[in-house]
């Protein structure tokens, strides 16, 4: 299995993510705001389907697991509870000549060496101080640094908080949107009809004050979760977290992810409460990365927020009236990885008449542009008035987009640029035999189609 560690293949998504309005810089007329990214009309579509697909499997396919959708603000005591406060942050060091922040454990990492999240800060520095000799800044390539120290990622906010000195009493950010799933477990489970083992899903946006957010969409200061936490027997931890694992190696099969794209990583250095953890990896054009982490954490959650609010979270069997406090598995990936992951996974450059056709060759339920229709030429009311016709059938059960600007040969490759998988083009002939010509974007071959069965020869396709 070969690492792709390709920077010109990322360079080519990154553009055509910026050209074709799948992502552009936030803020960019103000100059841009570091690691903060905006999703425009096609990167806005293939998000919501990434959403929908994990949503569908997680919850909709499920008859143990239901939704939530919890503040992104919450009381500050939850993160005293969870250890964000104290312990949730990265070695931070300083270029003395470039003065550029940089992460010490990715500095160590590009050097070939490992550091320990758990390191205190005395250890980190030892480590760091032993292979200066490996390690250079990325923007000026010099190796003088400055000590490392730990910086908390919570992002502070004053929301809420009328007093002059509410930087040294902050509420928080979400640093990961489970913190809401756990202090809504017992809501959940007076108000659902469900038992241990049952899960909670949810998907919303969280913020780090990433030191040195890099590779694009892959680890940015704003971004959004798709997490599902799963509450069972203890006895049962182990058995359910290997079911969870299996079934989510199987969830990006079943997408369409390339199986020859994804591996595990086995974590040997757990944080203290956890049985197991393994994280699904994909092949990213910067080599393999964490996609999706799976963890057993046992009862620490349940029992830290229990402590700390002073509440009963136990679990009372409703057969056997046994007591206890549940155990938790969870997944939990990032939408933003999951898209360029599809993106990097669907990119293809193909060979076709002399010239080279750049093609999204996304499954279709992921595409953001279902099909798109065509009017031959745009000057000839009589054609244009039937594709409109057709496009607002259509239109009506899949996300479609009329196209009347350039040669026909221009929309193709506009269109194949955004995943499109079907192009409907209406002729002179269309108004005589009352057919289409459908063009299929993996293959480019065309077929005619009766109008009137149009829709269902779409939803075959598409299926």
């Amino acid at each position: 299995m070969s690492e792709k560690k390709d920077d010109n293949l990322m360079e080519k998504i990154v553009s055509l993510c910026k050209r074709r309005g799948f992502v552009f810089p936030s803020s960019e007329i103000y100059g841009g705001f570091a690691a903060v990214y905006d999703y425009g009309n096609y990167g806005s579509e293939l998000s919501k389907n990434i959403k929908n697909e994990w949503w569908k499997a997680m919850v909709q396919l499920r008859e143990d697991i239901v939704g939530l959708d919890s503040g992104i603000v919450m009381s500050p005591r939850i993160w005293e509870a969870s250890g964000h406060v104290s312990g949730f942050s990265d070695p931070l060091a300083e270029c003395k000549n470039c003065h550029a922040r940089l992460r010490v454990d990715h500095l160590l990492e590009d050097a070939g060496v490992f550091a320990d999240e758990k390191m205190s800060e005395e250890e980190i520095n030892e480590l760091f101080k032993a292979n200066l000799d490996k390690i250079k800044c990325p923007t000026c390539g010099k190796h003088d640094f400055s000590d490392a120290r730990k910086f908390n990622l919570l992002v502070k906010s004053n929301l809420g908080n009328f007093t002059s000195n509410w930087d040294k009493d902050p509420v928080y950010l979400r640093g990961e949107t489970c913190q809401g799933i756990y202090v809504n477990y017992k809501n959940v489970l007076n108000s659902a009809r469900v038992k241990v083992p049952f899960g909670i899903a949810q998907i919303g946006k969280a913020f780090r004050n990433e030191i040195t957010a890099r590779q694009f969409i892959f680890r940015t200061r704003e971004f959004e979760q798709m997490e599902m936490q799963y509450f069972v027997k203890p006895e049962q931890e182990m058995e359910e977290y290997e079911k969870l694992r299996q079934a989510r190696w199987n969830y990006y099969l079943e997408l369409g992810i390339k199986k020859e794209n994804l591996k595990w990583h086995k974590h040997e250095n757990l944080v203290f409460y956890a049985k197991e953890a393994y994280d699904i990896e994909y092949n990213f054009p910067f080599g393999f990365k964490e996609l999706e982490g799976i963890h057993a954490r046992g009862d620490y959650d349940l029992s830290q927020h229990g402590k700390f609010s002073g509440k009963n979270l136990s679990y009372v069997d409703p057969e056997t009236n046994e007591s206890y406090l549940p155990h938790i598995i969870e997944s939990s990936v990032g939408v933003g990885r999951t898209m360029l992951a599809v993106l990097t996974d669907a990119y293809a450059e193909e060979a076709v008449d002399g010239e080279i056709r750049t093609v999204l060759k996304f499954p279709p339920r992921l595409a953001p542009i279902k099909v798109a229709i065509f009017p031959l030429l745009k000057n000839k009311p009589e054609l244009v008035g039937k594709a409109h016709e057709i496009y607002d059938e259509l239109k009506k059960n899949y996300m479609c987009e009329f196209d009347d600007s350039g040669n026909i040969g221009k929309r193709y490759r506009r269109q194949d640029e955004i995943g499109t998988p079907y192009c409907v083009t209406v002729d002179f002939e269309s108004l005589e035999d009352e057919a289409v010509t459908v063009r299929d974007r993996d293959t480019m071959t065309q077929e005619r189609i009766k109008i009137a069965e149009l829709e269902r020869y779409l939803e075959n396709k598409l299926k």
